[in-house]
């Protein structure tokens, strides 16, 4: 028996931060294979047929794509309300998105910072809280968070 077979997560929903690409493309791939069905969410969405869309589809899964800035305290909970709405109650939340601004400490301006802290730390507690409610409410749910090699980068360009 595989990897796979042994963690079937057939009819269970996933929920993917920054799904469109890298590291949180590869793990909503990896879900979508051991069975989950995927919920996409990523800053920018492909104008045409996404690439994670048909990946995941092509696997014979089912797939919900929503474009939300995670920066943006409104788009976030206008996401999960969309999701409450739209999509079967989730499973599995993978904290996976996170951005970075390179500019030099000295001269790092604060709108800079305040994104940073919105996507890589708010954004992840309130999805986590709020879809957290649901997964206690059914007894059930896994909430993950990822983070690059990036994290143990520092210095004077990355604050």
């Amino acid at each position: 028996m595989g990897v796979i077979e042994t963690f079937q997560l057939n009819g269970k929903i996933a929920l993917v931060t920054g799904a469109r690409r890298g590291i949180g493309k590869a793990m909503a791939i990896a879900l979508a294979e051991a069975g989950a069905d995927i919920i996409g969410v990523s800053k920018q969405l492909d104008s045409d047929n996404s690439t994670i869309e048909q990946e995941i589809t092509a696997l014979g899964r089912k797939f919900w794509g929503y474009q939300c800035d995670l920066s943006q305290r409104k788009e976030l909970y206008n996401l999960i309300e969309q999701t409450k709405t739209n999509c079967p109650p989730i499973d599995i939340l993978v904290n996976n998105a996170g951005t970075i601004k390179r500019e030099k400490a000295t001269t790092h301006p604060d709108n800079y910072w305040d994104e940073t802290v919105e996507v890589n730390l708010t954004a992840p507690f309130i999805l986590s809280r709020e879809i957290g409610k649901t997964m206690v409410e059914r007894g059930n749910g896994k909430i993950i968070f990822t983070a690059s090699l990036l994290t143990f980068q520092g210095g004077i360009n990355v604050p």
